[in-house]
C-alpha cells in the first residue's frame, strides 16, 4: 500500500506541477499540500483522472495554528471506492483571505464549508450560502479558534418578563482561582470528607465473629 501511495504522490507531482507544494506519507495515508488558488482544478483532477477517481468527499475541516502568519489549514479528505484509496489535501490561508469553494466540484462541500466558516471563521469565495450552521444567529466569534475564550463573549437566557431570549455579555461571578488538584492516576493522600470512618472499625461481621 505504501508503494502505491508513493507512486500516486509522484504521479500527482508530475501531472499537477507547481500546484503541488509538498506531499508526505503518514499513518498509511497520502497528504498533499497544494496552492490555495489551484484548489478547484486539483480537486477536479483528483475526481476525474482515471488513475485517481477520488469521487467521494468524506470531510472538510479546519485546523488552527495561531502562531503562524497563515494560521488556518483547510483539510479535504477524499475517498476513491474504485481504487480503494484515501487522500488528504491541505491548503493554508489566513483570517482575511478566502479559499475557493469546492461546491462546484463536490456539492457535499456546502455544509462542510459552512461549518468551517462558523467554527473557525475561514472564508470561502464562491460559496452559494456562506452563513453559520451550528452556532446561534447572535453568536459572536468562532469557538474552535484556539484563542477563543472558554466562557465565550455573550450568554443568552430567557427573560420571563420580556417573554423572549435576551443576549448579555458574559459575567463571571467570582475571580478566577487556580485549584491544585492531584492527578486522578495518583489518587488522594487524604480521605474524602465523609469517608473518615471507613478505616476506623472492622466490618461488623468480622467484629462480632466468635473465636
Amino acid at each position: 500500500m505504501d508503494d502505491a501511495l508513493n507512486e500516486l504522490g509522484a504521479y500527482l507531482a508530475d501531472r499537477l506541477g507547481p500546484a503541488v507544494l509538498s506531499s508526505q506519507l503518514a499513518l498509511g495515508e497520502l497528504s498533499v499540500e497544494i496552492d490555495r488558488e489551484q484548489l478547484v482544478p486539483v480537486l477536479e483532477f483528483l475526481r476525474d483522472d482515471p488513475n485517481c477517481r477520488f469521487g467521494c468527499l468524506i470531510d472538510i475541516c479546519g485546523v488552527d495554528y495561531p502562531e503562524r502568519e497563515r494560521r488556518f489549514d483547510v483539510v479535504y479528505h477524499l475517498l476513491s471506492p474504485w481504487q480503494n484509496r484515501r487522500i488528504r489535501v491541505r491548503v493554508k490561508t489566513d483570517e482575511a483571505t478566502p479559499v475557493p469553494s469546492a461546491v462546484t466540484v463536490f456539492p457535499a462541500a456546502n455544509w462542510f464549508e459552512r461549518e468551517a466558516y462558523d467554527l473557525y471563521g475561514i472564508l470561502f469565495s464562491g460559496h452559494p450560502d456562506l452563513r453559520r450552521i451550528l452556532t446561534d444567529y447572535g453568536f459572536e466569534g468562532h469557538p474552535l479558534r484556539k484563542d477563543f475564550p472558554l466562557t465565550g463573549f455573550v450568554e443568552l437566557r430567557y427573560d420571563d418578563e420580556l417573554k423572549h431570549v435576551v443576549y448579555e455579555p458574559v459575567k463571571l461571578m467570582q475571580e478566577f482561582r487556580s485549584f491544585d488538584f492531584l492527578s486522578p492516576w495518583e489518587g488522594m493522600d487524604t480521605a474524602i470528607p465523609g469517608d473518615e470512618k471507613a478505616g476506623e472499625a472492622k466490618p461488623r461481621a468480622e467484629k462480632d465473629a466468635k473465636p
